[in-house]
């Protein structure tokens, strides 16, 4: 006799239910209704440890909670085992150096790239993995030397990428320049140093400083800015990082 009664429960229950999937799939898409994507944040150090790496987690996991990802951190380089780096929409290398991988390491991230995966080196994320080439061309360049810390411009060469909209087409600021004894030929070029505006430039006319480019099947971003505490409280630093992380994640 109860059964008419439950079925108008039921009914009332679904309606309520598919209405507010409906309204939720006005402002975000189906798959980010019921899954949140996360990223990895590796920072593992066999050679200088920067300070910033503690200051660059809390600003990204902050990046994070605004703009709907969520953020693990490890220095373990054992968790990169393909079963573990596929629940990442992106791999965040912030100031990793030395040698941090053996061959198991190595095999699972070129997996997770061959399989669509992103990748976005922060800083000495290019001061690491020197004896293989496949890293140096997934993250674009390898570090040779830096001079001592100074201002110095920085020239958007591509004002159109949504990590870059927000910055004036010169940028003044304070940082530890890196020069590169290896450059990727097939980066694409977003930013690049005034060589003139400071001392101790080595890359010429066309020192790049911030680059995307697909790598076999993946995404790879790349932002050489970033050894100061102070870059990751700055509202233009913390815009261009956040469009290397969409990018790495491969939001539009």
């Amino acid at each position: 006799m109860r059964r008419p009664s439950f079925l108008r429960f039921m009914a009332v229950l679904a309606f309520v239910m598919a209405s507010l999937l409906l309204t939720s799939a006005t402002t975000r898409s189906w798959p980010e209704i019921f899954t949140r994507p996360k990223v990895l944040i590796f920072c593992k150090t066999n050679g200088y440890h920067h300070a910033s790496i503690a200051a660059g987690t809390v600003a990204i996991k902050k990046l994070g909670e605004e703009n709907g990802f969520d953020v693990d951190v490890t220095e373990d380089s054992t968790q990169f085992r393909y079963k573990n780096l596929k629940k990442y929409s992106a791999l965040i290398f912030l100031s990793p150096t030395g040698k941090v991988f053996g061959p198991e390491e190595e095999k699972a991230l070129q997996k997770y790239i061959h399989h669509g995966g992103g990748f976005l080196g922060i800083h000495a994320a290019t001061d690491c993995e020197y004896n293989w080439q496949w890293y140096g061309d997934l993250v674009g360049g390898y570090f040779k030397s830096h001079p001592k810390q100074q201002q110095a411009n920085i020239i958007v060469v591509d004002k159109d990428n949504p990590a870059t909209k927000g910055l004036p087409e010169t940028w003044s600021r304070w940082d530890e320049w890196y020069n590169f004894k290896y450059l990727n030929p097939n980066i694409h070029v977003l930013l690049k140093i005034d060589e003139k505006s400071y001392t101790g430039g080595e890359n010429g006319d066309n020192h790049p400083m911030a680059w995307y480019h697909e790598y076999e099947g993946g995404r790879s971003f790349y932002i050489e800015l970033g050894h100061t505490d102070e870059s990751y409280s700055d509202p233009a630093y913390l815009g261009l990082l956040l469009g290397g992380i969409q990018y790495a994640m491969g939001r539009k």
